[in-house]
């Protein structure tokens, strides 16, 4: 690695961490696969860890030491700074160790994801980056073999989606579903059931389904407010919800995620 410290922010390459607005930068820079920010030495390290590639990494002197053992095979630019300077850069003050530019991964095929799955979950258009990044987690923790995302879902790799799954976005397989036309035959083709969690009269109880779940099971998640789609209800082989009391009707997304993970883990 290659230590700089910096004193002024003139330096083109410190370009990626100037205001940190992630879905400009995965637009502007790299056009072929874009970045994405790792925040946290620990962050970083999975991220190191899966495989991808470093362009650059920015921190306080004090995190120069625990950052180092992690580089020791990459030759990037490490940018040293005073933390008024690059809280003037970032917008913020980085109180988690460093940040890193990462390059993108490129996504998989979703049939090559699908391929020797049991349980997956879609998330449909959901825009609440820590919504997002919650189910991640739930995903890790309770076994979930990947996670696929529509066209307009939030970016897993935007900052606060890495950070509220503590870093599982990197460690759980990911990728974009086509619209619900082409996306359905692709889960069709590989044997997969879909069980969509949403309020309807005709709607199975999640204790119920969980009895007789199938082998290969697709849980669908839609966002907070709007909820699933009509395609996304048409598309499903059948529509679920988790029993609840008390005059309350549903749970936030991410907590629905969790519920519905354990109750359908894989047995």
């Amino acid at each position: 690695m290659q230590v700089i410290r910096i004193t002024d922010l003139d330096d083109g390459r410190l370009d990626d961490y100037a205001r940190l607005t992630d879905v400009a930068l995965r637009r502007v820079s790299e056009p072929a696969g874009g970045l994405y920010i790792a925040e946290s030495t620990k962050v970083m390290e999975r991220a190191l860890r899966a495989g991808h590639r470093p362009r650059s990494v920015l921190l306080q002197e004090k995190w120069l030491e625990d950052v180092s053992p992690l580089l020791e095979d990459h030759d990037v630019p490490v940018f040293v700074g005073e933390p008024a300077l690059l809280e003037q850069l970032t917008g913020f003050h980085l109180h988690r160790g460093a940040l890193a530019a990462m390059h993108r991964p490129p996504l998989a095929d979703p049939a090559e994801l699908l391929a020797d799955a049991r349980r997956v979950v879609i998330l449909e258009d959901i825009v609440d980056h820590t919504n997002v990044g919650a189910i991640f987690r739930s995903v890790a923790g309770l076994g979930a073999d990947a996670v696929l995302i529509t066209p307009r879902c939030a970016d897993p790799l935007y900052r606060r989606s890495v950070r509220v799954s503590m870093g599982t976005v990197l460690q759980v397989p990911w990728t974009r579903l086509p619209e619900w036309d082409v996306a359905s035959g692709i889960l069709r083709d590989v044997g997969f059931k879909t069980a969509a969690l949403a309020l309807a009269d005709d709607a199975v109880d999640l204790d119920t389904y969980a009895r007789t779940a199938p082998e290969r099971l697709a849980i669908v998640l839609g966002a907070e407010g709007d909820g699933l789609s009509a395609s996304a209800l048409a598309a499903a082989d059948t529509i679920v919800t988790i029993p609840m009391l008390h005059g309350v009707d549903s749970l936030n997304v991410a907590s629905a995620s969790a519920v519905a993970l354990w109750e359908l883990r894989v047995r």
